[in-house]
This record gives C-alpha cells, sequence and structure tokens, in this order.
C-alpha cells in the first residue's frame, strides 16, 4: 500500500478506464495468468448494464472492479459453472427483467488492499440491488486457501472451518464478513482455479426491501402513526357520553394521519357506577352488556375516520364465561377480537373472570401487529410466539393502579421489544373513579418502545404521555429500521437463538 492517499473514488467503470483495469486485475490474479477482461467484454458490459459495473479509484488509478449481471433466478437455482452463468463470456444470460444480481467479478490491487476498499465495492452493489427491487445478490467465490488443505477436508467441512474460523480463506472469510450465506457448494466451476481444486462457494445476500408485486395504490407503508389515548376516568350519564368521547378522540388522533388509535383496557368502566349497588362480579357483568354496542360503534368510527382501532379492553360474556376481550376495528369495515391470555388474582378473586385460549397475530393495511391486554405482555413467551409469525408492532391496551403496577407493565414491555425486534406501544388510564368498586384509583404514562440499537433512541423509549395526565400521543414508527436490525443490527437476537437447544410453541395452534 502507498504511503500516502489523497483521494478515494467510487463510481461507474468507464470504456477509458480499460487499460487500468486491465492492469489492476493482472495484478489481482497471478496464479491465473492470461486470465483478464479482454476490450470487447468490457464494451459488452457497458453496453447491456452500465450500471452493474463498479469501480474504485485512489487518486485518479483504477485499483478495484465489481462486475455485475441481472439473471433469473433459475438460472442461480440449477448447478452451474462460470461459463454457462455468463453465456460462455457472451453475457447472453442478462435479463435486465430478471430477479437475481450475479457477480462475475471483484478485485483489488494487491498494493491497496488492507483498506476496506473491497466492502465500499460490496455495499454499493447490495445498494444498486435495493434500487433495482432484486431479489438478491448471488455470485459463486473462490476458496483459494482450499488447495492448502485437500488433502484431509471436504469443501463442506472446509468451509465450515472458515465459518468457524478455526481456518482462513483469503476469499470466502472476507464474503462471509460481508451478510453472505453459503448456499452450496459448486464443482468444476471455474476452469484452471487449481487453488480451489476447481471448487467454489455459491453465496447469497438477500434484499430485505425485496418488492415481489409492486403496486401503484395500497402500497405497504413503511412509516407507521401510532396514536395512543390516555384515557381520564371520569363520570358518565350513559352509554352514548361515552360513545361522544370515544369519537372526539377518534377524530384527533386521525386529523393528525394516525394509522392506528389505541384505547386502554376496561376504560368504559365508568359505566359501573350504575351498578355499584351490586357485588363487583354482577356489575361487571352488567358492563358485558355494552360490550357488542361499544364494537359495532367503534367498527363505524374506523370507518368513518379512516383509521385502524384497537378498542383497549372490555368484559365479554361468552356462554355464562366472564372475559376480558377487545375489538381491532379495522378501517375496511372488518373487526377481530382478541382475548386476555393471563388474568391477574384481582380479576379472578372480585370478578370471577377466565383467561382466553388463543394466542394470535393481526394482519392489517400496515403489516403484521399483536395485541396483548396489560398482565400478558409480563410473560415473554406470547409475544415471542407473535414475533415468529412477523409480528412488527405489539400494542398493549393497560389498566394500573399503582405505580408499581405500571413500572412492571412498562419495564416488561421495554423488553419485549428489545428481544422480539419489534415496537410495543401501551396505553393506560388515568384518574379516579370513586363510585366503583374495585376500579376507584388509576395510574398510567402511555409510551412507545423500540429495540435498543443505533437507529433507535438510546435508552428505547421513542416517546411518553405525561404521567397521569388525560392526553393523546401521535408517535410515527419506521418499519425498515426493524429490517435493517432483524439482518445488520449490533445484535440479532431472533436470528441467534439456539433453537437447537431450546423452543416454544404453541400447544393448540
Amino acid at each position: 500500500m502507498q504511503t500516502k492517499i489523497n483521494k478515494v473514488e467510487l463510481r461507474n467503470l468507464q470504456f477509458d478506464d480499460y487499460k487500468e483495469l486491465k492492469n489492476s486485475m493482472v495484478e489481482s490474479y497471478p496464479e491465473m495468468a492470461g486470465s483478464y477482461w479482454r476490450e470487447h467484454h468490457i464494451e459488452k458490459l457497458l453496453s447491456i448494464f452500465p450500471e452493474g459495473q463498479l469501480v474504485i479509484l485512489v487518486d485518479g488509478k483504477v485499483v478495484g472492479s465489481a462486475l455485475s449481471l441481472i439473471v433469473d433466478e433459475s438460472l442461480v437455482d440449477k448447478n452451474h459453472n462460470y461459463s454457462d452463468i455468463t453465456g460462455k463470456y457472451t453475457f447472453s444470460t442478462h435479463n435486465s427483467k430478471g430477479d437475481v444480481l450475479y457477480g462475475i467479478d471483484i478485485f483489488i490491487h494487491p498494493s491497496y488492499r488492507g483498506l476496506r476498499l473491497g466492502r465500499r465495492l460490496y455495499d454499493a452493489r447490495k445498494e444498486l440491488c435495493e434500487q433495482l427491487n432484486l431479489k438478491a445478490i448471488v455470485f459463486a467465490g473462490r476458496i483459494p486457501n482450499y488447495g492448502q488443505h485437500s488433502d484431509t477436508l471436504t469443501p463442506k467441512i472446509y468451509i465450515e472451518k472458515v465459518k468457524r474460523k478455526e481456518l482462513h480463506d483469503s476469499v470466502l472469510s472476507f464474503q462471509l464478513s460481508n451478510d453472505f450465506h453459503v448456499i452450496r457448494v459448486m464443482k468444476n466451476y471455474l476452469e484452471g482455479d487449481t487453488d480451489s481444486k476447481e471448487f467454489a462457494v455459491l453465496l447469497e445476500w438477500n434484499n430485505i426491501y425485496y418488492d415481489e408485486s409492486p403496486k401503484l395504490i395500497n402500497l405497504e407503508k413503511s412509516v407507521i402513526r401510532l396514536g395512543l389515548v390516555q384515557w381520564q376516568m371520569r363520570q358518565l350519564n350513559n352509554l352514548e357520553a361515552l360513545f361522544e368521547q370515544c369519537e372526539f378522540f377518534v377524530d384527533v388522533v386521525s386529523g393528525y394521519g394516525s394509522d392506528f388509535a389505541l384505547f386502554p383496557e376496561l376504560f368504559a368502566a365508568p359505566l359501573m357506577a350504575d351498578y355499584n349497588h351490586l357485588s363487583e362480579a354482577e356489575a361487571i357483568r352488567e358492563l358485558a352488556k355494552h360490550s357488542e354496542p361499544i364494537r359495532k360503534r367503534f367498527q363505524e368510527l374506523a370507518i368513518s375516520y379512516n383509521i385502524n382501532i384497537i378498542t383497549g379492553s372490555m368484559p365479554y360474556l361468552e356462554n355464562g364465561i366472564l372475559y376480558n376481550v377487545g375489538f381491532l376495528c379495522k378501517r375496511d369495515g372488518t373487526s377481530e377480537m382478541y382475548a386476555k391470555i393471563h388474568v391477574t388474582p384481582n380479576e379472578v378473586q372480585h370478578w370471577g373472570m377466565t383467561g382466553g385460549s388463543k394466542i394470535r397475530t393481526f394482519d392489517t393495511d400496515c403489516g403484521k401487529i399483536g395485541i396483548m391486554i396489560c398482565y400478558d405482555v409480563e410473560f415473554p413467551e406470547l409475544s415471542r410466539l407473535m414475533a415468529d409469525e412477523g409480528m412488527n408492532i405489539l400494542f398493549v391496551p393497560f389498566l394500573t393502579d399503582t405505580q408499581n403496577a405500571y413500572t412492571r407493565v412498562k419495564h416488561c414491555a421495554q423488553a419485549r421489544a428489545i428481544e422480539n425486534e419489534c415496537y410495543v406501544a401501551i396505553a393506560g388510564c388515568v384518574g379516579n373513579l370513586p363510585k366503583v368498586n374495585n376500579m376507584d384509583i388509576q395510574y398510567a404514562q402511555s409510551a412507545v418502545f423500540t429495540p435498543s440499537d443505533f437507529a433507535f433512541p438510546s435508552n428505547g423509549i421513542k416517546a411518553e404521555a405525561t404521567p397521569n395526565t388525560e392526553m393523546t400521543l401521535i408517535v410515527d414508527v419506521d418499519l425498515d429500521l426493524l429490517k435493517e436490525l432483524h439482518e445488520h443490527g449490533s445484535v440479532r437476537i431472533l436470528k441467534d437463538r439456539r433453537t437447537d437447544l431450546y423452543d416454544i410453541k404453541k400447544i393448540n395452534p
């Protein structure tokens, strides 16, 4: 490497670069004499796919290059060699309507190695793959150090040792460090590659932003706006008064363009004041008679205000059994029920509630979501099952009476965001209900929590409401950041689980 560098430039290859390109390639492959691209090869590549041909310049001199084609995935799936994939070096396999970016060459001049210039070329290829909406980058990488071990190791064992860093391969080790994964071993891939014993490793990098069926309307959004309602418990004269307050909040959050409105657990409890002369168990069963009318009204509001509404929760009687349930009322007019799985000792003792038995996620026009009611968030297995189904946002309507109860919900919700690489939105009730037994005081601080990595707030808190104050919280969450986290995070919790040692599953899926 030269002692002083003034400028490094990455750009598309130009035909005038050919002489320096050839010189760098000759120096890069001393063991393969005569193996360099001729002028007519470069001219052809530039005519069919100029944006796919990249060079690195140091102080105006070409010191590295990455050359690519677009091919059909079916070609990659078949057993092939270098001659096949390049159309016997005519590049007839290039298809501008294909779905895979195939790397046919990448090299850095020996005098300029150690500067991570190869990484720049790989990053540029990845960016190109995303811009062209291609499924993946695929190429067959040489394993030039394999020749030193071929007498004692099969290619498969050699690759595993390189993965575990027991052995170093000048090409494969670098490719694995750039987030490529091994698909299979290719035999007789590149004629004359004696160092690799003519073996190669087919490697792949998946484009997490690939859209198989791009649409002009109803595009899946990457930035989702959440509207959280921190509900003040207050005396309500009748059901219409409750509806009036609900519509006020739906109007507010939809006015800011929210995609979701989240209401708290048991926010309709003020209606139990009329039944305070009854036992707690009898009063909440009277409240349950309002649950179906509440669902219907929220369904109407979801359509009218073009917003998905998570209705918090309410008591629900089915075949004489009392559950704590809520409804996802979608803006397309449909609705789905969710139930609290784990009921608290208080809910059992005073109300005789029973936990639900169905763990599921929900498909929405903003992606897949999960919903858990209050106490459920303190059981990590539930959200992990949801994450395995592709959940990106977990909504948690809650009701807590004291600050220590709220602390349990808050910190468990933050843990669920980190361990499942998702957003978690919690919304609760504030204030007091002196005329409703077993519902006298409430404490809440609604919030949206995030994973903990560089793309997110350092404390994992996207936004928080003012404690114990009626208000709304409007928060944008970016689903693309979750995709980046899943694949390229500082830690990748979902990927790094030891499922060979432990796993969780639904008993009754």
